[in-house]
């Protein structure tokens, strides 16, 4: 309890401590924490905040805990989303439970690719954004794939696919759709309504209309196209201000804050170019060989392994695009049934 309350704490709009006192205006920071709290509760990020946690409880013991935009802002869903992947198993529960929902298998490096060095990726992709196109766009398309997890049940996929499509007013609409690309019309797994359930491939969970905003912090805040000032930006969507140091972005804290930015924008080939030089300088980084994504797409590989959790980055091979990233359990959690090698989630981002 006493995690969530410090979580909740560091989510309010109007701290205690603040400048602005709980009947005063809210500063730009605070409006844009609100408006997450308002409207970011969607199943994809409800998944991810069970991975977190579970990572934290059960993994992460170690190491300091990361404790990012997304995860201190919903933290206090986790609990509603174990439950949710325990009702999974009562509703689709038979022999066939595991194979029709367990976990995808990682991706495979292709055992003839000669690896190449992010250094090389730096010169491709400064060379792509030399005619500034294409341009950076608000907005996202995104597949993915998030694992959930039980006590005593087989581990449940909920793949989604997440279009959101901002209008010149500064309003976006947000449309959220089941569907597995892996099985083409075959019925997939969906949280909807809080009772897991089969639905149709392609059934829509949600569609939603925004009204006009307006923020000035990360990641509503346009990105930068240099190398420092995008390090800057990653490092406050990276940490929360309480915790914000000079210490340099570390590569765990740069792979999540790269997927929370491409949650939001798709880049243009300046910031793509921007940082592929900012993967080029993260410890640990390593370049792995080819891979072909879960959208059929070829792609350079590069990983990243703290011993408990491995993380794939994958980039398009002439300009240095992030195509997706794959996080694989490295250990084994046998009271949820997940072995090591076992995909936690995927992420593949489309123009």
């Amino acid at each position: 309890m006493a995690d969530e309350l410090e979580l909740l704490r560091g989510a309010d709009p109007v701290p205690a401590d603040g400048t602005h006192l709980a009947d005063g205006p809210l500063d730009a920071r605070a409006e844009e924490a609100l408006r997450r709290l308002l409207h970011e509760d969607t199943p994809r990020r409800r998944a991810r905040l069970l991975r977190a946690r579970l990572l934290r409880t059960r993994l992460l013991r170690t190491r300091p805990a990361r404790r990012g935009p997304r995860a201190r802002l919903v933290w206090g869903l986790a609990a509603g989303v174990a439950v949710l992947a325990v009702a999974a198993g009562a509703v689709l529960g038979g022999p066939d439970t595991r194979q029709a929902v367990a976990a995808p298998r990682p991706l495979t490096v292709h055992a003839r690719a000669t690896p190449v060095p992010l250094k090389d990726m730096v010169a491709l992709a400064d060379a792509a954004a030399t005619a500034g196109e294409p341009a950076l766009r608000k907005g996202t398309h995104t597949q993915s794939w998030s694992l959930g997890m039980s006590d005593d049940k087989p581990p449940v996929v909920l793949p989604e696919e997440r279009v959101v499509r901002w209008r010149a007013d500064a309003g976006h609409t947000e449309l959220v759709v089941a569907t597995d690309p892996r099985r083409p019309g075959r019925p997939v797994l969906s949280d909807e309504g809080d009772t897991p359930h089969e639905v149709a491939d392609g059934h829509v969970i949600s569609r939603t209309t925004y009204p006009p905003m307006w923020s000035d912090v990360p990641p509503q805040a346009t990105p930068p196209h240099t190398a420092a000032a995008l390090r800057a930006y990653l490092t406050e969507l990276a940490r929360p201000q309480a915790d914000r140091s000079t210490a340099p972005l570390r590569t765990g804290e740069l792979l999540d804050a790269t997927a929370e930015l491409l949650d939001n924008w798709t880049l243009g080939a300046r910031e793509s170019a921007a940082l592929v030089r900012l993967f080029a300088g993260a410890d640990g980084l390593r370049p792995a060989g080819d891979v072909t994504d879960r959208l059929g797409r070829r792609g350079h590989a590069y990983v990243y392994d703290d011993g408990r959790v491995r993380h794939m980055l994958i980039l398009e091979p002439r300009t240095g695009t992030v195509l997706g990233m794959e996080e694989t359990f490295a250990v084994a959690v046998p009271e949820y049934g997940v072995k090591a090698g076992d995909v936690m989630g995927y992420s593949a981002w489309m123009r």
